[in-house]
């Protein structure tokens, strides 16, 4: 690995040295001898203070760009050709148009920019893309992606439609360096650079933590932010976060419905309609309903889930945004299948341990939104809200050790309970100034928070009196009936957390060259727990102060270099901080420190290109004090070190790929209560390598070519069993019927090939899916 390093900081410094060097000479080889000038305005005719305009050479893919003055005014000194014109401001929508200066020496404009909300979504380019130019998620400001010290993956609804993905799990495949953890097959589970966590997800920026799975019917994108981030998103975010980025009510009118149908019995449908109302009111709805099988036998799912938005423009200062979701979620709770001699067992992919008729998840999920945005020349007040009612509930049945023999397998099951209600409210101040040439986006803001849990455990009893049983390995389902009732141990306990934070942040462009972010986060993180069962009350405060720095070196416009350091903290109570004891009260958070470097390249306007090589130290973890076994000391680290890979969006006008290669080592570096010093971290594959290919034979047919492929991983941290390393490959075809109405047909695995897609420990491991193909009918209008 440290051959791996040295080679790309040379290489770094190659691409920064050369590029500097040919840069300035080439400008002055040829005279820019055309002027684009003009004004950027809002719809009444104000002007726009501080908007970037970029213009986009058609032939050279170049890149000129300016900042508005206060009066809204800009010059861009351009040579002769066709460009396409970007402008971009925050709390506007962007806005690209195409202009030719082949022939006139000087052109005037004047461009009016429509508030964020009255377009479908900030994008800029072709609508049948696979990225995005610029996103508020990594800074709380618009930026442009390239111009953000942080590795980003943007999944994109183009790509989640092309490949009919519908959970989050679907949509991490072709993320470079993430995996899917198993989560019990009751949750999402990601793990982001080493770091598991079933508490990393967000929606539009806000905390959205409960274990559930998440649909993305009613998503303009997933946003996947690597590394430590507190700055932005608080605690947790140990190896980083899923951010999802939700559809809102536009002016424009708006149909789209999708109906699918498959191999395991599998049932979806799912639409969105947007209507203005007037020229100050939209609204809009998105809804889905879905009944499925699986290849997994007796395993079904069943979910329904509405979402009601709307947009209030009451000037043209100002934008009020109102949101609500529900979503029911029924589920067979499927464990997997146990290990035999440090590998899967071999039994059919289909094999189900336990009862299925008495395993279940369910999930009821309502969340409600209101963001309020003002806009008063260089300043902009943002207030955002989300409130989240969750009740979930499972059951399930526990493959365990196979006997030497292997013909007997243990069984257990246990039943979990969790209602929660959150309340978060983030404010946020961003001006727009300037001290000298320095441009600086100064944000300022505050967070406050609090979250209400109750959890409830059971444990099954078999026959009434037996935690476990023992299992025929060739007869894997029974009968016998459980009840289920609390343990001595099991829990049942009410928790209390509280945030209040408070942060500041500079984007400060130091020149047309260099780009400085500068930011520090404060939180106020206390945890109250009471023990309902003995009546114990504990207490956990902290006092966590996240910095955050990330310089930016842009070679040209369209190619950014990158190094940052991201700061992060986990409670000792974890990231679902379910419980507090007696030691974990008295133990110090987790602490993560990112470092990284990076490049990201427009190779053209509908093309990145994107690199990093990180560190991720994660310290403070407990481990067993080698003088006295009888106490817990916080002595125990982790390091995550790797190179990531991306690119997205059109190679050609027909081909349109979305992907990535990730290499990554994580160990234990110094014992940890659950691991030796050198122990290989589970689920994280050394290899990873996605590559999702679009290419558009005709006008209306098209076919796609995706490939998978991970070496093998460890299924826990004593590394004893392992699932082997594969490669999957998927296609797709489309077929344009009519202008509005589109024919896809998707098959998965395409050559059967057998594998394992992930685990929950050494005994419950996921078979991957057998070859099984989707048939799709998109109507937009």
């Amino acid at each position: 690995m440290h051959v791996v390093w040295r080679h790309l900081l040379r290489a770094v410094v190659f691409c920064v040295g050369a590029s500097l060097a040919w840069a300035e000479p080439s400008l002055q080889v040829m005279q820019a001898n055309r002027e684009l000038s003009g004004s950027v305005q809002d719809a009444m005719q104000a002007a726009v203070v501080g908007a970037r305009v970029t213009a986009v050479s058609v032939s050279q893919q170049a890149e000129v760009s300016a900042v508005t003055d206060g009066q809204g005014q800009f010059t861009l000194k351009l040579f002769p050709g066709r460009y396409v014109v970007l402008v971009s401001a925050p709390g506007f929508a962007v806005l690209e148009r195409e202009l030719d200066l082949s022939t006139a020496s000087a052109t005037a404009t004047t461009f009016t920019v429509q508030v964020a909300g009255v377009t479908e979504s900030v994008r800029v380019t072709a609508p049948e893309g696979y990225r995005i130019a610029a996103t508020r998620s990594a800074t709380k400001t618009p930026t442009l992606l390239r111009d953000i010290p942080q590795a980003i993956t943007v999944v994109t609804r183009e790509l989640v439609r092309d490949q009919m993905m519908q959970g989050v799990g679907d949509a991490m495949r072709y993320v470079p360096g993430v995996m899917v953890h198993q989560g019990e097959n009751n949750r999402d589970q990601v793990i982001l650079r080493g770091n598991s966590s079933s508490a990393d997800f967000f929606l539009d920026g806000v905390r959205d933590d409960v274990q559930y799975y998440r649909d993305l019917y009613n998503l303009d994108r997933v946003e996947t932010l690597k590394g430590p981030n507190a700055m932005v998103f608080g605690r947790g975010g140990a190896g980083g976060v899923v951010n999802r980025v939700g559809r809102v009510a536009s002016f424009r009118p708006v149909r789209e419905f999708t109906m699918q149908t498959g191999s395991f019995g599998r049932k979806r449908l799912s639409g969105g309609a947007s209507q203005a109302l007037g020229t100050k009111v939209a609204v809009r709805v998105d809804a889905l309903a879905e009944d499925a099988e699986s290849f997994r036998s007796q395993v079904d799912a069943r979910r329904y889930g509405v979402t009601p938005t709307m947009t209030v423009v009451p000037d043209a200062h100002t934008t009020v945004t109102l949101r609500y979701e529900f979503l029911n979620d029924r589920r067979t709770a499927d464990r997997g299948i146990p290990s035999f001699a440090g590998r899967p067992v071999e039994v059919a992919p289909s094999t189900f341990y336990g009862n299925p008729a008495d395993s279940h998840v369910r999930a009821n999920v309502h969340l409600t939104s209101g963001t309020v945005e003002r806009r008063l020349g260089r300043v902009t007040l943002r207030n955002q809200t989300l409130m989240g009612v969750y009740a979930r509930a499972y059951q399930n049945y526990v493959p365990g050790v196979v006997n030497a023999t292997q013909t007997q397998v243990a069984l257990t099951a246990y039943g979990n309970e969790t209602s929660r209600t959150n309340l978060f409210n983030q404010t946020d101040l961003t001006l727009v100034g300037h001290t000298g040439r320095v441009r600086h986006t100064v944000l300022t803001g505050a967070e406050v928070g609090r979250q209400s849990t109750d959890n409830l455990r059971k444990t099954g009893y078999f026959g009434n009196t037996a935690t476990s049983m023992q299992l025929p390995f060739q007869s894997t389902v029974t009968a016998v009936p459980v009840t289920y009732r609390q343990s001595a141990t099991d829990a049942a306990n009410h928790l209390i957390a509280r945030v209040a934070a408070v942060y500041a942040q500079d984007q400060a462009e130091l020149s047309s060259r260099v780009q400085l972010v500068a930011g520090l986060r404060v939180d106020r993180f206390t945890l109250d727990y009471e023990n309902r069962r003995t009546g114990d009350q504990l207490s956990r405060p902290d006092t966590l102060v996240s910095p955050r720095l990330g310089l930016v070196i842009k070679p040209s416009e369209t190619m950014s270099l990158y190094g940052s350091l991201g700061v992060s903290f986990v409670p000792s109570s974890g990231d679902q901080f379910s419980s507090l004891t007696n030691v974990t009260e008295q133990m110090k958070p987790e602490r993560l420190h990112n470092y990284e470097l990076g490049a990201k390249w427009d190779v053209r306007t509908g093309l990145a290109l994107t690199g990093a090589i990180y560190r991720l130290d994660r310290t403070n973890t407990r481990a067993v004090d080698p003088v006295d076994p009888t106490r817990i000391v916080q002595t125990g680290s982790q390091r995550s070190t790797g190179f990531e890979a991306g690119a997205n969006g059109r190679l050609t006008r027909q081909w349109t790929l979305a992907g990535g290669y990730a290499y990554q080592e994580a160990s234990i570096v110094s014992a940890t209560a659950a691991a030796v010093a050198g122990a290989r971290v589970p689920q994280v594959p050394r290899h990873m390598f996605s590559l999702w290919n679009n290419y558009q034979v005709t006008p209306r047919i098209g076919a796609a070519l995706g490939l998978v492929q991970r070496s093998e991983v460890f299924a826990a941290i004593d590394n004893t069993v392992r699932l082997p390393g594969y490669l999957r490959a998927d296609v797709a075809g489309f077929l344009a019927l009519t202008q509005s109405l589109r024919l896809q047909v998707n098959v998965e695995n395409l050559f059967n090939t057998r594998y394992f897609s992930n685990a929950d420990g050494n005994t419950n491991i996921s078979p991957g899916s057998p070859r099984g193909a989707r048939l799709g009918l998109v109507a937009t209008f």
